[in-house]
């Protein structure tokens, strides 16, 4: 088995590389290149690991004809096309929590740095100068902190405030009662954190919701007096707002670790009374970039080697511990999601995946996802679990998930339903012996059948002499039958015949099995 091979393109601790070798993968680090030196090399990896300075567009990941996942060493995507990369079918991961204890204790750093104006006090006391009545700060105990962004971080913002004896009151649209009060925080809408709020400290991803989150109109609202810090994602602050009210007086301070534009050389914030910055520091110690590198590599081996997936941002997660459970039912939806797909006819508006009993105590969204990988096939043949979903919602597919754990005639089912123009069409699929995957029912026809290789599929009229009649046609052309499992709706009605052959069959082959007497449809199938 050829092993994955890897590229880390930006400066990251080298324990990462000692990672991938060790878990069976070759890697080559190669920091600083020119992004058209990065679209020369990609197409030789099969992995791609970065920090902030490569950029993932949509041009290299043309030329990424390899590529199967991108790991980002933190937490910010920007740098990574993600629409492209799923279009492509790339796994784009991040690590979320290798660096958040670091970038938590930088906001509260600055906020404190802000509230006792500590870094102009300390360039005019190294000059010689003894400013003590010309800096007059504020205390944070009692004080009020507004926290936009109340997840991994910002719980951990809310914890340190607490423990400096601060009132935290969140915003977060994630945010529900009951974490809230597990948090030890009030949940409360963004106008009111923003009016009420002493401190105002933002923990949240940069989108099209959030970007100028702290518009002008805003940050005119906050109560006069406010000071605000971001260590989170530059664009989630107007700044040149933010330079108005600080020069008039209105917000008291404000601590920015991060800019809309970066490397900012020449911010118009530069040099503004009472601003403070850092040049992007939140995740800048020595166990931040030691944890998120460890991570990186752990998951994108994972995801390599195992196909588990964790921290992923276009695709469901599944750990390396779930994988292997999960993946008999991946394969088996994958092989429905397949089936319907090759007998469907004309458009799929909507599709109904329906997992029962065992199957229903496990994580549905891979599932879900294994079978748009089998149906998208009938459009794209560089179709898999990341690019389906993608092609599905480009094509307007309506998709819905049903959970029954309760058992039925099978222990575990899977059950696939498509809605087409002659009406809805389902098939359904359970797991035999160890794991393998086995079709049960087919348009409302129990059958037992494997989905494997060539296969005819045969609708006909349930009459003696039939099978004798497609065993000598198949016969006489060179054709063996490897497998043949029958089912019917009842006895002289419609049946179905499903027939595991040893090579494609010919069209001129369809065409004669067709023409026999009692055939109504003759599909050839292949899995």
């Amino acid at each position: 088995m050829t092993k994955p091979k890897v590229l880390i393109s930006d400066k990251m601790d080298p324990n990462a590389a000692k990672i991938f070798e060790e878990r069976g993968c070759d890697v080559d680090v190669k920091p600083g290149m020119t992004p058209e030196e990065l679209k020369e090399v990609i197409g030789q990896y099969d992995g791609l690991a970065i920090r902030s300075a490569t950029k993932a567009t949509k041009d290299i990941l043309d030329a990424a004809t390899n590529l199967k996942v991108i790991g980002r060493a933190g937490i910010g995507v920007d740098n990574v096309d993600i629409p492209a990369a799923s279009a492509q079918g790339i796994v784009v991961m991040n690590t979320p929590f290798g660096n958040s204890i670091t970038t938590a204790e930088h906001a509260i750093a600055m906020m404190m740095a802000v509230a006792r104006q500590i870094p102009e006090a300390n360039e005019r006391t190294q000059k010689g100068e003894w400013p003590k009545s010309k800096f007059m700060g504020v205390e944070v105990t009692g004080k009020t902190l507004g926290l936009i962004g109340a997840g991994n971080i910002g719980s951990i913002v809310a914890s340190r405030a607490q423990g400096l004896k601060m009132r935290v009151v969140a915003y977060d649209p994630f945010l529900t009662e009951e974490r809230a009060v597990e948090m030890g925080v009030e949940k409360a809408d963004l106008e009111t954190v923003i009016t009420r709020a002493d401190f105002i400290t933002l923990h949240t991803p940069l989108t099209d919701e959030t970007r100028n989150i702290l518009s002008r109109e805003r940050l005119e609202k906050t109560k006069k007096g406010v000071r605000i810090i971001n260590c989170a994602r530059g664009g989630l602050v107007d700044e040149a707002a933010l330079k108005d009210l600080l020069e008039s007086g209105h917000i008291a301070g404000a601590a920015l670790d991060v800019f809309a534009e970066e490397p900012a050389k020449d911010s118009p914030l530069f040099g503004t009374p009472n601003f403070i910055c850092t040049p992007h520091l939140g995740a800048s110690t020595t166990e931040a970039q030691v944890n998120v590198a460890l991570q990186v590599a752990e998951q994108m081996s994972d995801y390599l080697l195992t196909g588990g997936v964790t921290n992923a941002l276009n695709v469901p997660s599944l750990s390396a511990e779930e994988a292997p459970k999960l993946k008999p039912y991946m394969a088996l939806a994958e092989k429905l999601g397949s089936l319907v797909g090759q007998l469907a006819h004309g458009s799929l508006p909507k599709i109904s995946v329906e997992v029962e009993g065992a199957a229903a105590k496990l994580d549905q969204r891979p599932i879900t996802s294994a079978v748009l990988a089998g149906l998208m096939k009938r459009y794209s043949s560089s179709v898999n679990m990341v690019n389906a979903p993608f092609l599905a919602k480009e094509r307007g597919i309506q998709i819905s998930e049903v959970r029954r754990e309760r058992e039925g005639v099978y222990h575990t089912l899977i059950r696939v339903t498509v809605e087409t123009s002659q009406g809805d069409r389902s098939v359904a699929g359970s797991l035999f012996g160890s794991g393998m995957p086995r079709l049960v029912n087919i348009f409302g026809i129990g059958i037992e059948a494997d989905m494997d290789g060539d296969m005819l599929y045969i609708v006909n009229d349930d009459k003696p002499g039939f099978i004798g009649r497609i065993g000598s046609l198949l016969g006489e052309n060179g054709i063996n039958i490897g497998t043949f499992h029958l089912g019917r709706r009842e006895a002289g009605g419609e049946a179905v015949l499903l027939l595991s052959v040893d090579q494609r069959i010919p069209e001129d082959v369809i065409a004669k099995a067709t023409a026999l007497e009692g055939v109504k449809l003759v599909k050839s199938l292949a899995f």
